[in-house]
């Protein structure tokens, strides 16, 4: 048998004793030159592994001097991979919970048969019922979008492999389609609809698609290297929502006392900047790149919020709120 040193790079100490447990549920007699020699590690790492089998993770590991073998005392359902405190038990519940938002999405699956590994190896430590235990914690979106899955799934293995892809997509107000080609960075789930971020060929550019109209995909064989500055996180620093503009606004908002209540208790942006005013109003600034949907959420406020700047958002909610007024 090769000594330690010569022995090659072997699987991580977790991959082993699951090999170790299957040998165990599969009723070999095995001992520890059989096991060294299956995992391809010394005799005394399989020792250390079988001891913290049993002390650590409380498997019934034992020898058996009369068949010169190691053993299970007693059957075993499940090895226990996951170690959780309570606090972690009780996230692990609200996650399975949440899973209930993304029926019909493109990772509900996914997610669902990761949620049944991670809790695997608890079964034969705990049981619980999060009906029972979590029934006043709900989830509910508001407006998810409707993204095609077999379309997602297109555009994600693009992503993930960094293959460039052609596809068709419908403007907001337009009634024709158009192709376009990119190659795909990442996908953005903001505002509870996912979007597409890449280079457009077309525009030379880093553009924003809503996933949701794209009709026809089509990921081609050719490769392309993501550039090593470009982050999401900076791309979307000075956005408001979903899409990004090349602007350079100072956007001030001021809020009436009872809106000023529901304005502090979210965060709504990694600009903002609160300041309380004396009468109870409350005035926040963000730094932003477009005024687009800055102004829409500005309108949802109704009375409530008054623009302070700049000029050019002041007069967009002033005309959009005399079009609203004519409606009524």
């Amino acid at each position: 048998m090769p000594t330690p040193a010569q022995l090659p790079h072997s699987r991580p100490p977790l991959a082993r004793m699951m090999r170790i447990h299957e040998e165990f549920q599969d009723a070999r007699l095995t001992n520890c030159t059989k096991l060294a020699e299956l995992l391809e590690v010394s005799t005394k790492t399989i020792a250390r592994d079988l001891d913290f089998m049993r002390d650590q993770l409380g498997l019934p590991v034992e020898y058996d001097a009369q068949i010169y073998a190691w053993r299970y005392a007693h059957p075993v359902k499940n090895f226990p991979t996951v170690q959780v405190s309570e606090g972690e038990l009780l996230a692990l519940l609200v996650a399975q919970k949440a899973l209930v938002q993304y029926r019909g999405t493109p990772f509900h699956d996914q997610l669902a048969h990761a949620f049944d590994k991670l809790s695997a190896g608890l079964r034969d430590r705990v049981s619980f019922s999060p009906a029972g235990s979590l029934a006043s914690v709900s989830f509910h979106q508001f407006g998810p979008s409707k993204a095609d899955l077999q379309i997602f799934k297109r555009i994600s293995h693009a992503v993930l492999k960094s293959r460039e892809i052609e596809f068709t997509y419908l403007k907001p107000r337009s009634t024709t389609a158009e192709t376009r080609r990119m190659q795909p960075y990442h996908l953005a789930n903001r505002e509870n609809a996912w979007y597409l971020v890449g280079h457009d060929a077309e525009r030379d550019a880093l553009r924003t698609f809503a996933v949701s109209r794209i009709q026809e995909v089509t990921v081609g064989s050719k490769r392309f290297t993501k550039p090593s500055d470009f982050s999401p996180e900076t791309y979307y620093a000075k956005s408001f929502g979903a899409f990004v503009g090349t602007g350079d606004h100072r956007v001030v908002v001021r809020f009436t006392p009872t809106a000023a209540a529901q304005v502090r208790e979210r965060f709504w942006h990694e600009t903002q900047e609160a300041r309380e005013l004396a009468d109870g109003r409350l005035e926040l600034r963000m730094h932003l790149n477009s005024l687009d949907e800055i102004q829409r959420w500005i309108m949802g406020w109704a009375d409530q919020a008054q623009v302070i700047g700049p000029a050019e958002l002041r007069q967009r909610v002033k005309a959009a709120a005399v079009a609203v007024a004519k409606l009524y």
